[in-house]
């Protein structure tokens, strides 16, 4: 261990501790508990925030938030949809508890919220929106298998949104017009790109 007077179990204790912060996303004012180790930690991330600026959602939308890290999607999402309902799922079973810490704190009731690895172990079959904050660093047949298993739980007429790294805005534009047949740019930003595709009516 390093004499650095810094490092003592105070310290260490401390780090242990859940961060706390309170942040207005899409008109509504939410609670979060993180702990080190899930994404963004301290504070909502630019791209999160940007998704959640453009997302169109309705009262009674069937949701679904995948890759929900400690909820601020999915939990936003519940809070505009009061006659719907939000399934929110992670692999990260860290991300899951805290997920569950922050709908509890925010008194948000209309979410589900349980390990799954992507669409592999969902319960709800079918939903008319689904969103995520796309991870950057993956394969693009792991974005084609994301988003042709988010197709079909998807009903006729359903929307899916995701924010990526605007350096991979134009695979997207050609995954979603492959898997889905169409592809509309949302917003781009100098970081982050919000896209969507819909689910046409057969």
């Amino acid at each position: 261990m390093t004499d650095n007077t810094k490092f003592t179990e105070a310290y260490f204790d401390q780090l242990r501790k859940d961060l706390f912060f309170e942040a207005d996303l899409a008109g509504q004012h939410l609670k979060f508990n993180t702990t080190w180790g899930l994404f963004s930690p301290k504070g909502i991330d630019d791209g999160t925030r940007l998704l959640l600026d453009f997302l169109d959602v309705r009262e009674d939308e069937i949701a679904l938030d995948l890759g929900c890290g400690y909820g601020p999607i999915g939990l936003t999402i519940a809070r505009q949809a009061k006659e719907g309902f939000c399934t929110m799922v992670d692999k990260d079973f860290v991300a899951i508890e805290y997920a569950k810490k922050n709908a509890k704190l925010n008194n948000i009731n209309n979410v589900d919220i349980y390990l799954s690895d992507g669409c592999n172990h969902l319960k709800q079959e079918s939903f008319t929106l689904v969103v995520t904050n796309l991870p950057a660093k993956t394969s693009k047949e792991h974005y084609y298998l994301f988003f042709y298993d988010a197709f079909l739980r998807m009903k006729p007429g359903a929307r899916i949104y995701v924010v990526v790294i605007s350096g991979l805005r134009k695979f997207i534009a050609k995954a979603f017009s492959e898997i889905f047949g169409n592809h509309k740019k949302i917003k781009q930003g100098k970081t982050y790109t919000v896209a969507m595709a819909t689910k046409e009516q057969p």
